[in-house]
Formats: structure tokens, C-alpha cells, sequence
């Protein structure tokens, strides 16, 4: 039996990730009321009642708080890839997984799109979006190398590179035209285009 939860670290590590759950929900709700740049720190403590200090213990910036969670999607996304079956082709397998991803998101369409607003309209919060996207490649690359036949020729690990880059680069140019249509294009059908036109 794993009586670890039970002692004094584990109850320490659960009320830390239940302060930064609140948190999180406190700061999104003031995010999607006032917008991200109008939102402050203190605003954000404050609100929850602690200490500006305190707040910096669990997220040093604001587009920690909204992206802090970044690392968790791309350990779900890579995940989701090694799942798929090994007779996928590399575009087969990582657009079901990036679809898997999407659906397990806990928001509502119109949440998503709040929020998917919000990152693309604050260019801090896009670049620091796009420098965590940069790690979800180094996850996704080991299972396109044994897609593609994992061989000691260097050039296999850059081509899965450039399918892995390709792809996210892709889902991130489908939902931005899906945030610029405010919700009403096809998403999947973005994708599926943006790939096209990469293929071609």
C-alpha cells in the first residue's frame, strides 16, 4: 500500500496544487472580464485574499498563470501519439492526436474561444505560448522517428522534426483563423487545408 499521500509532503503538495487551481480559476474569471493587459498581480491577490508575495510563490508572471498548464498538454499530446496505431503514417497520427488533445480540454466552445482570443490579442502571452510550443516538438519527434522507420541516417530525426514542427505550426494557424471567424469556421477543416497547402 502507498501510504505516501498520507504524510506530511503529500497534504503539502495537495493544498499547493489547490491554491494554484484556485488561482488559476480566480485570475482566468478576472482575465475574461477585464482583459489580460488591464489584469494585475495584485488584482489577481487581492482577489483571492493573499498577499502579493505569497501570489509569487506559485506563479512568478501572469502568462505563467495562463499557461502553466502548457507542459501538462504536450506530456497529453505525446501520450495521445504513442497511442496511435504504429500503420499511421506520421500527418495521420499526429492530427489524431492533436484532436484527441483538443476534445480532452476542460472548456466550453465559447470558453475556448475567450480564451483562445486572449492569448492570440497579447503578444506577450502568444510569445511565451510559442516558446513552450517549441518543447512540444522535442516530445512529439521520438515516435515520428519510428514512424518513418527510425534508422542511424541523422537526416530521419530532422525530417520528424520538420513533420512535428509542421504539424503544430498548422493546428496553431487553424485555430487562429478560427479565433479571427469568432468560432464559426471548422477548425478540423483548417487544419486539414493548412496541411494541404503545406503537402502540395
Amino acid at each position: 500500500m502507498d501510504l505516501r499521500a498520507g504524510n506530511p509532503a503529500g497534504l503539502r503538495e495537495r493544498t499547493r496544487r489547490a491554491v494554484q487551481a484556485e488561482i488559476v480559476a480566480t485570475a482566468m474569471r478576472l482575465f475574461l472580464e477585464r482583459g489580460f493587459e488591464a489584469t494585475t498581480m495584485e488584482q489577481i491577490a487581492s482577489e483571492i485574499g493573499m498577499s502579493r508575495r505569497s501570489l509569487f510563490r506559485y506563479f512568478g508572471t501572469k502568462e505563467d498563470i495562463v499557461l502553466g498548464d502548457h507542459a501538462e498538454h504536450g506530456e497529453a499530446l505525446r501520450a495521445a501519439l504513442e497511442a496511435r496505431p504504429a500503420g499511421e503514417t506520421p500527418w495521420e497520427a499526429l492530427r489524431a492526436a492533436l484532436k484527441a488533445l483538443f476534445d480532452s480540454l476542460p472548456y466550453s466552445p465559447e470558453d475556448f474561444l475567450k480564451i483562445t482570443s486572449m492569448l492570440h490579442a497579447s503578444p506577450s502571452l502568444r510569445a511565451r505560448q510559442l516558446e513552450k510550443r517549441q518543447k512540444w516538438t522535442d516530445l512529439l519527434v521520438p515516435d515520428i522517428v519510428r514512424r518513418l522507420g527510425a534508422t542511424t541516417d541523422p537526416m530521419t530525426a530532422v525530417r520528424a522534426r520538420a513533420l512535428a514542427a509542421c504539424a503544430l505550426a498548422c493546428s496553431e494557424t487553424a485555430t487562429d483563423a478560427w479565433v479571427r471567424s469568432g468560432g464559426t469556421i471548422d477548425m478540423e477543416r483548417a487544419f486539414d487545408e493548412a496541411v494541404a497547402a503545406v503537402r502540395g
